[in-house]
């Protein structure tokens, strides 16, 4: 039986989902990838710890996508009031370009309209344009809404000063 590439991630994938999250978003081997954020931050971007918080947030889940056992992607969603929020979309520097952050994004708005949620939203950093134009093609369209990048050691260590944007599609 071939097991659906997307499903719910539990608990035992935290190490694998955190290897895979800072490969793509730090370091050397995310510059392979278009969603590298090693100019902007330093540190991780993830750690055991946080995804330990998202499991154990009710209201919040991880979907990841595998490919003959290897985990090639995931992405963070939170329902918060009508809307559900779309965070930490993550495909690995060496399988981008498959189409795989398409395919987590399309099963997000799924979850969001079975959910009956009014939008997806996320926040992506101002300087991102790439990432901010890859989003656009797909139906999301900035707010207007800024937020601080968190001062957050947790978050990463920031090379130079940040500030997300909001975007949002509604279902």
């Amino acid at each position: 039986m071939h097991h659906a590439p997307i499903s719910t991630a539990l608990d035992q994938d935290i190490p694998t989902l955190v290897s895979l999250v800072n490969s793509a978003y730090r370091g050397d081997s995310s510059r392979q990838g278009w969603t590298t954020e090693a100019d902007l931050l330093g540190g991780s971007r993830t750690s055991e710890e946080s995804l330990r918080e998202m499991f154990q947030n009710p209201n919040a889940l991880i979907l990841k996508y595998e490919d003959a056992g290897h985990l090639l992607g995931c992405v963070y969603l939170e329902t918060k009031g009508n809307d559900l929020y779309l965070g930490m979309l993550t495909v690995s520097p060496d399988a981008q370009a498959n189409g795989i952050g398409k395919q987590l994004l399309t099963a997000a708005e799924q979850l969001a309209v079975d959910r009956k949620c009014r939008a997806v939203t996320m926040t992506v950093i101002t300087v991102r344009h790439e990432l901010i134009a890859w989003y656009e093609r797909r139906g999301y369209q900035p707010t207007g809404a800024k937020q601080p990048f968190p001062d957050d050691p947790r978050f990463g260590i920031k090379k130079q000063p940040l500030e997300f944007m909001v975007m949002e599609k509604f279902l």
